[in-house]
This record gives structure tokens, C-alpha cells and sequence, in this order.
């Protein structure tokens, strides 16, 4: 995957991404809320041992505790021989929890006492007397000290002092934190989503797959007021205007083929291919070409019920010589474009589509009509696209977005590759508003005055005019 495939990726499944930092983000302030501040505080003292007056010394004297004795009062200070008297001196009831930890300077006489807890002014007291309440047991674990009659004695040299702010939990750090560990979530998401997702939704995987050219993506269209046939109820709409630009970029392919006609097919049923090729007629004939429409899925025919008309008879009419092409052939109201129904369901439709008379058929139509497009089977279960693509001079392939499978697309596009008839075009459909062309670049609409709706004024007047 490149960089730039990566960035696609990721702006096309950024709500997963958006989702999981916020997830994560408000999971670590509810926990941060949650959980109990605790506050630090710590003392710095100097303990040195003192010897009391005598008879011949007068003055006493002050020695500095070895480093064996401060080994021993630093295990000392956690036991029950200091944090009993400490919670005695600071009037806390027995048993009352304390919690206190010390650090001995590798090169003095220094000791740092170090105080936890969730009450700030609490723990500064106990990292204060903590050394007094140490120094006065300090000579029972001391046998050279007290056989010498001597003390030991604490000097604080840092106080300590009444945190401000509790060192835990941190709510800045964590929500930091928080945030990468979410983003970081989102992307994984979005790559294993990415990585499991099974269906075709953007010109990019239809890319992965072929690289034949993607002739248009047509956009959704929800409900049409007059059936499906966007060129008519909706000529200016979105849908048409896709329409035409997928004929214009035909045409150019027309021009690379040298022929005047295309097979329109896809790879799975569902995927609005004979919709989008009664349309794509439609736009042929706007463009003043004779167009022949042909109904060449004769297992499910479907163009005649979609446009309105008679389907009792046509193309497997004709295959029988039941009939001539200028009785079968239907014109579409007062338009340039014909249409060629499918005609009765026949037992057997790949020997008809491959046999000699539609060969032959095929050729008479071709110099009667200006453009022929023929509406077939989906490739993936049946091969009628196949043989009606040796008649013609394209195939053009309709995918359904967020409807075809990887897997059906890409066994389609190999499976005609395979018995060289490979896809002259790629027509993406129902694309949804937000990833269509359309969107990205805007549309720019036609301002028709059956559009506009008058006003009152406007209503009234005409009202009189008409009494």
C-alpha cells in the first residue's frame, strides 16, 4: 500500500477513526475523574549521632552516622518501630495507614523521606516528622551507639512542603495519552476494516482490480417521480448528467474500437446495469444518433417492462424467423432511439445468442443504426456477455457500489480475459452523494422556469387572468 493509498484509506473510513479517539478520549476522562488523586511531599534531614557530657568532657561530641547504620534505618523507617509512634505524634488513631518510603545519599550523611497520600497537608506532616520520630528509635538498632551511651539526632535541611497539585493521577498526561492510544486504534480499525471489507466502493478498487478505464460514476438515485428513466423525468438532474458524461467518454472508446456498438453487462445481478443502459440509449438518441437498444438477457428480460413496453415478442422472434426486424423493432415515442424486446423466454438462450442467425441478424441491424447497445446477462453465472461481446465492438462493465464483491468483479473481469474479451470501460453505479463526482466538484444545475415557483402575486394574477 503507498502513502497515498494509505491517506485514502484513511479518509475514507474516518469516522471509525473519529469514533474510537473519542471512545478513548472520554473513557480516560471518566477514569482520570475517577480515580483518587494522591498527593507527594518530601523532607531532606541530616542524621548524626551525639555523644552527652561527662565528667571529662564537658562539650559532648557530634559524630556522623556510618553508612552501615543508615542502610539499617532506611528498612527501619517503614516498620512498626517508627510508623507506630509518627501516627502516635501526629495524633492518628492505630493502624491508621501511612505510607512512606526513604532514599540515602551515596556520598553524605543524607536521607530523603518521602510521603504519599490523598491528603495533601497529612503527607506533608508525615515527611516531616518522619526523621525526628526516626532518630529517636534510631540507637536501638544501633549496639555500638547505645553501649557508647550515644543519640542519634535528625537535622531537616529541606522541609517539606503542602503539594499543590496531586502527582496522580496526571489528567493532562493521560488524556494525551488517551488520544494517541485512540488515534492509534482508529487507524487500525480502519486498516483491518479496509483489510475484511469485501465489496467494491470507489473507482480505487475497481483500479486494484483492471486497469481498464473507469467511464463514469452514476450516482444514486432514491426515488424518481417517473420510474427510472432519469433522462426524461429528470433530464437536468444529477443522474442524467452522469449519464451523458458516461456517453461522452463511450464515445471517445468508440472512437479507439472502430465500431459503433457495446455490450453492457456486469458481473453479479443487482447492479442497475439495465437501467443505466436504457438511460445511456436514452442519451444517444438526445445526441441525435439512430440508437438500437437490444434486450439481449433472454434468461430475465427486463427493458421492455422498464421502458412501458410490449415484451411479447422481439429479439428470439425474430432468431426464429417468426417475423421481420421492422415489425418486431419498437420505436420510443418521438425519438431517434428503437427498441428490440427480448421477445418470449426461450429453453435454451446461449445456443440463440451464438448461433449463425444472430450473427446475421446482428450485421443487418448494424448498418440500419447509428449505435447499437445491447443489454446481457451478468458474467459471473451465465456467458451470453461473452458471446454477444464477439458481435459488438466493446463491453462495458456497470459495478454496483457498496453492492458488488471484489471477488465477483475480479472473477468477472479474469473470466473475460480469459476468452480475450477484455472490458473496454468501467461504469461505477449507485454512488452514494458523498464520494461521487458530483459532490467532489460540485454540480452545476440548470435554472428552468418550470422550476421556480411562483409567488402569491404571481398565483393571483394568474387566477384572474384565467376567470
Amino acid at each position: 500500500m503507498t502513502f497515498r493509498e494509505f491517506l485514502g484509506v484513511l479518509g475514507a473510513r474516518w469516522r471509525i477513526i473519529a469514533v474510537s479517539l473519542l471512545a478513548v478520549v472520554a473513557a480516560t476522562a471518566v477514569q482520570t475523574m475517577l480515580t483518587p488523586a494522591v498527593y507527594t511531599s518530601s523532607s531532606k534531614i541530616y542524621l548524626r549521632a551525639t555523644t552527652p557530657a561527662s565528667a571529662t568532657n564537658n562539650q559532648g561530641g557530634t559524630y556522623a552516622v556510618s553508612a552501615g547504620d543508615l542502610g539499617t534505618y532506611l528498612e527501619v523507617l517503614t516498620s512498626p518501630s517508627v510508623m507506630d509512634p509518627l501516627r502516635t505524634r501526629l495524633g492518628l488513631p492505630a493502624g491508621f495507614p501511612l505510607s512512606v518510603s526513604g532514599d540515602v545519599s551515596q556520598t553524605s550523611n543524607m536521607m530523603t523521606i518521602t510521603a504519599t497520600g490523598g491528603d495533601p497537608q497529612l503527607v506533608a506532616r508525615v515527611a516531616t516528622e518522619a526523621g525526628p520520630v526516626l532518630a529517636d528509635v534510631a540507637k536501638k538498632f544501633s549496639p555500638l551507639l547505645a553501649s557508647n551511651g550515644q543519640a542519634v539526632e535528625a537535622d531537616t535541611i529541606v522541609p517539606a512542603s503542602v503539594p499543590a497539585d496531586p502527582t496522580s493521577p496526571n489528567a493532562k498526561r493521560n488524556l494525551m495519552l488517551g488520544a494517541l492510544l485512540g488515534l492509534a486504534l482508529g487507524v487500525g480499525l480502519a486498516l483491518l476494516r479496509h483489510t475484511l471489507d469485501t465489496k467494491v466502493r470507489t473507482e480505487e478498487d475497481i483500479k486494484a482490480l483492471s486497469k481498464r478505464p473507469i467511464l463514469g460514476d452514476i450516482p444514486m438515485v432514491k426515488s424518481v417521480k417517473n420510474g427510472l428513466l432519469s433522462l426524461e423525468s429528470d433530464p437536468h438532474g444529477r443522474h442524467a448528467e452522469s449519464i451523458r458524461r458516461l456517453r461522452t467518454n463511450i464515445l471517445f472508446v468508440d472512437v479507439t474500437t472502430g465500431g459503433h456498438s457495446f455490450v453492457v453487462t456486469s458481473s453479479v445481478p443487482g447492479e442497475g446495469k439495465t437501467t443505466t443502459t436504457i438511460n445511456l440509449a436514452l442519451a444517444m438518441a438526445d445526441a441525435g444518433s439512430k440508437v438500437l437498444l437490444i434486450d439481449g438477457d433472454l434468461r430475465n428480460p427486463s427493458v421492455a417492462s422498464t421502458m412501458g413496453l410490449d415484451g411479447s415478442f422481439g429479439l428470439t422472434t425474430l432468431l426464429l424467423g417468426q417475423a421481420d426486424a421492422d415489425d418486431v423493432i419498437q420505436r420510443w415515442r418521438e425519438t431517434t432511439l428503437h427498441v428490440l424486446p427480448a421477445g418470449p423466454v426461450p429453453p435454451n438462450p446461449s445456443e440463440l445468442l451464438g448461433s449463425e442467425p444472430m450473427e446475421v441478424l446482428f450485421g443487418k441491424l448494424s448498418h440500419d443504426y447509428d449505435f447499437i447497445l445491447v443489454d446481457s446477462p451478468p458474467v459471473v453465472p451465465v456467458i451470453d456477455a461473452v458471446l454477444i461481446n464477439k458481435l459488438t465492438h466493446g463491453l462495458i462493465m456497470v459495478v454496483g457500489a457498496e453492492r458488488t464483491k471484489k471477488r465477483d468483479l475480479a472473477s468477472a473481469v479474469q473470466s473475460l480475459e480469459t476468452v480475450d474479451a477484455p472490458v473496454a470501460g468501467f461504469a461505477l453505479n449507485m454512488v452514494s452523494a458523498g464520494s461521487s463526482t458530483a459532490h467532489r466538484y460540485g454540480y452545476y444545475g440548470y435554472t428552468r422556469d418550470a422550476d421556480v415557483k411562483p409567488s402569491r402575486r404571481a398565483k393571483r394574477s394568474q387566477a384572474k387572468h384565467h376567470s
